[in-house]
């Protein structure tokens, strides 16, 4: 009994080493075809404002240094690991932070951390041609980067950025379809605009020392004028004028919408002026006050709905 009992624990010594052994080639079988998977070395070629770049297929870990990326992005459904938020996630505008996951902050949109970024270990970064060229060759150094246009923009060119960064991060039939729920979505607001709109409008970032007119071809400009809302600066070559009450008076908009900065801007010191007190948009009491983030900073398709949609509704009540 003791032979045929030892025998039996023999066996069951030896069948538990099999299933051990079997196990841990299963395990290793499936590590090898993970890396496999995650070591694929697919990529595609990007063409950008700096040229072409060479880009993983499908990348996972993205840093967005300009807020038109970010919107571009959540309108895929993706959430970058890192954005220049200029170090205040409060610029984060709600109908974006609702479709993104938490991120870590490489700094300002100016001058982003290279350190940080760094130490995401991207495997793609998008930046902006104004204000990233000059450092394109150190985040090129960190991961494949592409170069866009998202400060100077106008509203086309931020079409044709988005269209750009779907194919970047392989989601270019994705982008085809959100593109056009987009327009389809700016019609149903442009039909709220009157075939008879004769208004002039003036977007404007006003601060303590200075008005910072948005002219026709700005992106805030150019986005109202796209549903008919015709720009009161029509002239000029750059999309951002600082400009004096006497030159406000000159182009005399009917309506004016102000991207507030601070309490206090200088408008305040204007509004006894009797200058100003003959503006159209003062006179007929035309005068928004709305959020810079959404509609200065973002510059994307998710904010230029909220945009017009705000526009709209101030102008028309619908």
């Amino acid at each position: 009994m003791k032979q045929k009992k030892f025998s039996f624990i023999i066996v069951m010594i030896l069948a538990l080493i099999s299933l051990v052994a079997c196990g841990t080639v299963s395990g290793e079988d499936a590590t090898k075809n993970e890396k496999k998977d995650d070591a694929s070395g697919e990529t595609i070629t990007v063409k950008h404002e700096m040229g072409e770049t060479e880009v993983p297929a499908n990348p996972k870990k993205i840093v967005a240094l300009e807020f038109s990326y970010v919107d571009a992005l959540a309108a895929l459904g993706i959430s970058p690991v890192g954005i220049a938020d200029d170090n205040d996630e409060s610029r984060i505008i709600e109908p974006i932070r609702k479709k993104i996951d938490d991120y870590t902050s490489v700094g300002t949109r100016k001058q982003p951390s290279m350190e940080i970024i760094s130490s995401l270990k991207p495997d793609l970064i998008i930046a902006d041609l104004q204000r990233h060229k000059d450092v394109y060759e150190q985040l090129s150094d960190i991961a494949p980067t592409i170069m866009l246009t998202s400060l100077s923009a106008d509203y086309n060119q931020i079409l044709e950025g988005f269209e750009k960064i779907a194919y970047a991060v392989g989601k270019e039939e994705k982008g085809k379809e959100v593109l056009e729920s987009h327009k389809k979505r700016m019609e149903e607001i442009k039909a709220k605009v009157p075939e008879n709109e004769d208004r002039t409008v003036l977007p404007a970032v006003v601060t303590a020392d200075g008005f910072y007119a948005h002219n026709m071809a700005s992106y805030t400009g150019s986005l109202l004028e796209s549903i008919g809302l015709k720009n009161a600066i029509q002239d000029g070559s750059d999309r951002y004028n600082k400009i004096n009450l006497e030159q406000v008076v000159k182009f005399n908009p009917d309506v004016f919408f102000f991207m507030q900065a601070g309490e206090e801007t200088i408008v305040d010191q204007w509004k006894d002026n009797p200058l100003w007190q003959n503006i159209n948009a003062v006179k007929s009491d035309q005068v928004y006050t709305v959020d810079r983030n959404t509609w200065s900073r973002f510059r994307g398709l998710i904010s230029s709905e909220a945009i017009l949609e705000e526009a709209t509704e101030k102008l028309y009540g619908n």
